[in-house]
């Protein structure tokens, strides 16, 4: 029987692509979350040299030059040194995106303690925009780790993302804000929460290579979202009507213009409050390919 996992034919992938250092071929970090799998499940089928690692970290790996290739979190975009944009698959949203949530104990304008995921850089300083933004509240910041639970913190605000944020019930909390529908009310723009980013010194011709191969994993993903559901859904506490329509009607996983120019204003506010680097041109990182 054909694999549902078969419909989107790959570019060819037998030549290895060379990169500086003496190595054969880029060395590309993904992610295993839920919310990549549209991105990712379709990988193995392109050859190339894949490592998995959580977001926070394959940001670090990156920044080191222990890859040459990256899913990282669109804050880290700023925060590198030189990362260029290498594909139009992203991990984004156009509204409500389920699974980036902010739990208030108390009302917005009165958050002196903010309790953040230790995985969540973005959605982290997302938070701290929208809290500074519109109600001029700049709180402290704690993490929380991994496996903690919103319980664990009396903070007056806790951030959670991914299965956390998605399983989390109201009780106990005054106000729950869905970070992508805040962000997008607010600017009118969708936002992007990770992108396909390269490190300095990547040659170019190694870049338009395989960046046809990532926006194939992309579409083979987006073409086999019922799948992916099925297969992903009992492990995260989600029935598959429930999973689908997480995938399908909560994530975005195309990186257009009004992207970009979110991507733009994320950057402009992050760097308005010292959360990243200011006087940043970003002509050549933001430019389609």
């Amino acid at each position: 029987m054909r694999s549902p996992f078969q419909s989107v034919q790959f570019p060819a992938a037998t030549d290895r692509l060379p990169v500086p250092g003496g190595r054969q071929e880029l060395r590309i970090g993904a992610v295993q979350y839920l919310n990549t799998k549209p991105l990712v499940h379709g990988l193995q089928a392109t050859g190339l040299d894949l490592v998995y690692d959580l977001p926070s970290r394959l940001a670090d790996r990156l920044s080191r030059g222990d890859l040459d290739v990256a899913l990282i979190p669109s804050i880290e975009l700023f925060r590198g040194d030189g990362y260029r944009i290498v594909s139009d698959a992203c991990i984004g949203c156009r509204g409500a995106v389920m699974s980036v949530k902010l739990f208030f104990r108390t009302a917005p304008a009165r958050v002196a303690r903010l309790a953040v995921d230790e995985g969540s850089r973005t959605s982290a300083t997302l938070a701290r925009i929208l809290l500074a933004e519109r109600f001029g509240v700049f709180p402290d910041v704690e993490i929380l780790p991994l496996d903690g639970r919103a319980e664990d913190t009396a903070a007056d605000a806790v951030l959670l993302i991914g299965d956390r944020a998605i399983g989390s019930q109201r009780g106990g909390f005054q106000l729950i804000w869905d970070l992508g529908d805040e962000w997008c009310r607010w600017t009118g723009l969708p936002f992007v929460f990770a992108v396909w980013a390269a490190r300095r010194g990547v040659p170019p011709e190694s870049l338009r290579r395989v960046a046809p191969l990532l926006q194939a994993a992309r579409d083979e993903g987006r073409a086999n979202l019922a799948a992916i559901a099925s297969a992903e859904a009992p492990g995260h506490g989600l029935t598959v009507p429930q999973c689908l329509s997480y995938l399908r009607d909560n994530l975005h996983y195309h990186l257009g213009p009004e992207e970009r120019l979110a991507l733009s204003r994320f950057y402009s506010q992050a760097a308005g409050l010292d959360l990243a680097p200011t006087g940043l041109d970003l002509t050549a990182t933001l430019a389609a390919r």
